[in-house]
């Protein structure tokens, strides 16, 4: 008999997990709370200028190529992509700028003539990174890190022997500082902390992989905008039959006899064999399970990092900037202080600038940019945020400005903001973290929720808020954890 499964939200996650139901031959409908899918992978439009609202760099393609070879479909024909030449576009306010090219022999060059840093450092340093990542990728992203059978494997003995290569002990800037000998360098690396909202100076050394990435594997750009990876997911996921219910607030998690059972949505009990939420865990426990018990302990780990987004539509293009560019703050560690520590932005904050006219000519008008500026900032706590904004706007364009060289206010014509109560309410990020938990310990990948529940059988967990937790990639690993639990439905 066919078995049904209710996944709660539509982010890539959700939607991933879906595909992979339906090809297992489960009935499964997707139940969103907002009128679009995606999460935070999501777009809009203000006065001809396109913004992709959240992800803006896209690595290891393959993932969602997978999903449509699992499905039996061609993944050119319907969602196609390219590597960029560039990884990032570095600005000091000394003057300093690096272009950081994608070819890693190049990029280390790079970084020699203009830095003053030894090639071979950066070499050794990113053939570092791939062997943290070919290390780890087994145990701790294709499985799951709860299963006693993880640990057993033979992926985990070789895990054991590299465990003091692997940075497990020390900090992500204690082995950049221990590697490096000019301090821009070190802080070019420790930013790769912020791509699960972690902070440098408390983040693992193990960190250190996510540059493998970018470098050793590529950075690309989907031709028709990050949007289109939500798209073709959609457009997947219903042509193998799953529904997706936009509008649709799950209000609760049925669980009888220590089981899921089904779900309310509008007052309406939906019966189903399995239920996976896509939802933050802090809400999933706290508003669709308010009678189970809740692992606490994991729920109040610290928050991730949040973000602030301004998008603007500015009419001027700058030939000196690339799709992703970098305007880094005099002091980065302060910068992080403020962040984790007094829960505000700092005044001198690094500004990441994403910019994908620069490739999707009709994403501004003809002459325009459209720009996407994310500043890293604390999780939600009730900060007086709209002063914080105001404040961290003018510290942006002042930056900004002295590097270009010219008033950048005067050519902004449109203007939107992302903050973490917007984050928060949109997504149902808890706090309007980006990723759960921090990875601010050198235990919090194990302290992060797993994809099942020990206590409630048939529900499962997916997304940036569990195991492996954080940006488009893991929560593709995270799906197909969740898929590789569920049973096939026998047909």
């Amino acid at each position: 008999m066919n078995q049904t499964a209710a996944v709660i939200g539509a982010g890539i996650g959700g939607i991933a997990t879906a595909i992979r139901l339906a090809v297992k031959g489960y009935s499964v409908t997707v139940f969103e709370a907002n009128t679009y899918p995606g999460g935070k992978l999501s777009a809009f439009e203000e006065k001809g200028y396109r913004f992709d609202a959240g992800p803006s760099l896209f690595t290891m393609p393959q993932l969602v190529e997978e999903l449509f070879i699992l499905a039996g479909e061609d993944p050119k024909q319907h969602f196609t992509y390219e590597r960029l030449p560039d990884i990032c576009h570095y600005f000091w306010d000394d003057g300093t700028r690096l272009t950081a090219s994608a070819n890693p022999d190049q990029f280390a060059q790079e970084v020699e003539q203009t830095l003053g840093e030894p090639a071979a450092h950066v070499r050794n340093f990113l053939q570092h990174s791939a062997f943290q990542y070919d290390v780890t990728e087994q145990l701790f992203l294709k499985d799951s890190l709860h299963k006693a059978s993880t640990w057993l494997s033979r992926k985990a003995l070789r895990g054991y022997l590299n465990f003091p290569r692997l940075g497990v002990l020390g900090t992500m800037n204690q082995a950049n500082e221990q590697r490096f000998q000019q301090a821009k360098v070190v802080q070019l690396f420790n930013r790769y902390a912020t791509y699960n909202g972690s902070d440098p100076y408390q983040t693992p050394a193990l960190l250190n992989m996510i540059p493998h990435l970018e470098y050793n594997i590529g950075a690309y750009f989907p031709k028709k905008g990050m949007v289109s990876i939500t798209e073709s997911l959609v457009a997947l996921a219903e042509r193998k039959g799953v529904q997706f219910r936009y509008q649709s607030k799950v209000e609760r998690i049925q669980v009888r006899d220590g089981k899921a059972v089904g779900v309310v949505v509008q007052g309406q009990e939906i019966p189903c064999s399995i239920v996976v939420s896509n939802m933050d865990i802090t809400p999933t426990y706290r508003k669709l399970l308010p009678t189970e018990k809740a692992p606490e302990r994991t729920l109040q780990q610290p928050r991730s990092g949040s973000g602030l987004i301004f998008y603007w539509g500015v009419r001027r293009e700058f030939a000196e900037l690339g799709v992703h560019n970098i305007f880094f703050s005099n002091d980065y560690k302060a910068e992080f202080e403020h962040q984790f520590q007094y829960k505000t932005i700092y005044y001198d904050p690094t500004v990441y600038l994403h910019i994908s006219s620069k490739i999707k000519k009709d994403d501004a008008p003809t002459g325009g940019e459209n720009w996407f500026v994310l500043i890293n900032a604390p999780a939600n706590e009730g900060q007086d945020w709209d002063t914080i904004i105001a404040q961290t706007r003018q510290a942006i364009l002042a930056k900004v400005s002295r590097s270009l060289g010219v008033d950048v206010e005067s050519f902004i014509e449109s203007e939107s903001v992302l903050d973490p109560r917007s984050i928060e309410l949109r997504t149902s990020s808890y706090q309007g973290a980006l990723y759960g938990t921090s990875s601010n310990n050198r235990f919090a990948a194990f302290l992060r929720h797993p994809n099942f529940s020990s206590r409630i059988k048939n529900l499962y967990f997916v997304g940036g808020s569990v195991h492996p937790g954080g940006g488009i990639p893991l929560c593709l690993f995270s799906a197909r954890i969740v898929a590789g639990m569920v049973p096939e439905t026998g047909r």
